[in-house]
């Protein structure tokens, strides 16, 4: 429940609620420079109402400016968690509304639930008030119309009648100018809103091309509404784990497993190249995480959900998980290794890919996405750190901290990722899906040939802020960067997420089809026979030169027995 304050005059940092203004005036400073005054009531930004306490994030971070008061003020105050909860539940609910009345208009009677969702994404919504013409007779049209709540007229212009003649009347659920979706056809009729109101959902005919295709798309009957039915119906299924081959290690225990050298560290722990029962011939990724420090960041689901969604995957693309284990002080995924390293490495020791280089390691990555999104799985962590380079040159995904696997359809709002990855819905918690992914792989495709990503700011929050701003605000194309991939760029990073490339009906195909990809060999690359751009030196199975050197771990982490990890 929020609670009324007065903040008398003098300068604070807000961190953990939301403020909105009831009475007097209020700057919010930085450096002692006054960036606006705000007047009493909400700030507007966005299309979103937002006080002036405002964080995009989940996590805390710095704020990136002071609010002084001048007068007295009187401020209503919001705990942060509490508004974003409510931010949240609000657009879960507008979403689920918005699909669930649409899957009972006619014309989309033939379309899964995912598809309906992307539908629902770039629609807008509209109000007329009574007697506005929403449609003239003889205007050109180029969107379709779907009546959410009133009633609407339609009436035509007869030649030799004076008068327009009324035709019947629409109601809710009733849609119309379906046939400026096949082309510049002229309006046959006017719309008009009746009183008090009327409120519709527009779609244009670009988002209706990529989307559904065309008419007959809506109007073919498949023969098989009950399958369609049953899909959009059913719950999500349980894990299906994929142990054809962790077969043999279904004996292994941490006592079978010796290490070799250390590949990575980090705050939740270490990653060691390892050899089982003493065979070096064959190598290793032991993944060691801290128990104590995953409880302490909260962070016990996002583990599970990591295990559980690779104990689900099976593909070249994506890094094997073969077994996990756990002791008082860890939890470990003993992987499969890759030992190229790091495609960041790579790319921060050549500065920057060009045109060949990057078109295939962003293919490999798209057969990654490709199969997760199959899958109903967001992975919403893209980026070259995360790309391992397998002796054999090729790309495979790692890191799946972040992924979460959707019900078919349906959105998710937490918010995580990298900041120069993390795409404006995100950042607007508006909810995301699979679309979240394409805005990334267009962040990707920049870092590669740029050498960094797009959108870099000294702290998150201004990181975020060049993000709204959108890829056209890019001084892009450039020497690194040619026209054929920005425009490529540019139809991944569209700010509406079911405008992207790829969230059409022809989904990955449609990037695979642009021009920046023209002549390249697909079959090639997934059957192993395209020659990779870089091959890196491996020596041996015990090989790390790929890898940058680590300090022995001397941090003995303190045991955890709370019993969250039962079962991993």
């Amino acid at each position: 429940m929020a609670q009324k304050v007065a903040l008398k005059s003098h300068r604070r940092n807000v961190h953990e609620h939301e403020y909105f203004v009831e009475e007097i005036h209020y700057d919010p400073t930085k450096h002692h420079h006054i960036i606006r005054k705000k007047q009493p009531g909400v700030e507007k930004t966005h299309h979103h109402h937002r006080g002036g306490g405002s964080s995009y994030f989940k996590k805390s971070h710095k704020k990136t400016a002071s609010v002084q008061a001048l007068t007295d003020v009187q401020l209503w105050v919001l705990d942060r968690s509490v508004f974003q909860m409510i931010t949240q539940r609000l657009g879960m609910e507008r979403h689920s509304q918005i699909i669930n009345f649409l899957s009972k208009v006619s014309i989309f009677a033939n379309l899964t639930e995912d598809r309906i969702s992307k539908i629902a994404d770039v629609m807008d919504q509209d109000y007329y008030d009574g007697g506005h013409y929403i449609l003239r007779q003889g205007e050109k049209g180029d969107a379709f119309f779907v009546i959410n709540s009133g009633q609407v007229k339609v009436t035509q212009q007869i030649e030799g009648e004076k008068e327009a003649r009324e035709i019947r009347i629409l109601n809710q659920g009733d849609f119309f100018g379906e046939r400026a979706l096949l082309g510049d056809e002229v309006r046959t009729a006017n719309i008009i809103a009746q009183a008090p109101g009327v409120e519709v959902l527009t779609l244009d005919r670009e988002s209706f091309t990529k989307l559904i295709g065309d008419l007959d798309t809506l109007r073919k009957d498949y023969g098989d509404k009950e399958r369609v039915a049953t899909l959009v119906r059913e719950p999500p299924s349980p894990v299906k784990i994929v142990d054809d081959f962790r077969e043999e290690f279904a004996n292994v225990t941490l006592k079978n497993v010796k290490r070799l050298a250390t590949l990575g560290v980090g705050g939740f722990g270490r990653v060691e190249l390892v050899c089982v029962n003493g065979d070096k011939s064959k190598t290793y990724a032991l993944k060691a995480l801290k128990k104590k420090h995953i409880v302490d960041t909260r962070q016990q689901e996002h583990i599970f959900a990591e295990r559980n969604i690779m104990m689900e995957t099976s593909t070249d693309w994506i890094v094997k998980l073969y077994k996990t284990f756990r002791d008082q002080k860890f939890v470990y995924m003993l992987l499969e290794v890759c030992l190229g390293g790091e495609l960041w490495t790579t790319l921060r020791d050549r500065g920057h890919f060009d045109d060949y280089t990057a078109r295939f390691y962003v293919a490999c990555v798209l057969e990654g996405l490709e199969y997760l999104h199959r899958k109903n799985i967001v992975y919403r962590d893209l980026k070259p750190e995360n790309c391992l380079l397998a002796n054999s040159g090729y790309l495979k995904l790692v890191d799946f901290g972040f992924a979460k696997k959707l019900a078919s359809g349906r959105k998710t709002w937490t918010f995580c990722g990298t900041p120069e990855y993390v795409s404006p819905e995100i950042i607007l918690n508006k909810g995301h899906d699979q679309a979240a992914d394409y805005w990334a792989l267009g962040i990707y495709i920049c870092e590669l040939m740029l050498g960094r990503p797009p959108f870099q700011a000294s702290d998150p929050m201004k990181t975020y802020t060049l993000i709204l701003k959108g890829v056209d605000a890019l001084e892009i194309p450039n020497r690194r960067i040619g026209k054929t991939a920005t425009a490529l760029v540019k139809k991944l990073c569209r700010d509406n997420p079911g405008e992207r490339l790829g969230s059409g009906s022809g989904g990955v195909n449609d990037i695979r089809k642009h021009r920046w990809f023209m002549g390249f060999d697909w079959e090639g690359l997934r059957t192993k026979t395209l020659k990779p751009p870089i091959l890196p030196k491996v020596n041996n199975p015990a090989d790390v030169t790929n890898f940058d050197n680590y300090p022995p771990d001397n941090d003995v982490p303190p045991d955890e027995f709370s019993g969250w990890d039962e079962g991993f």
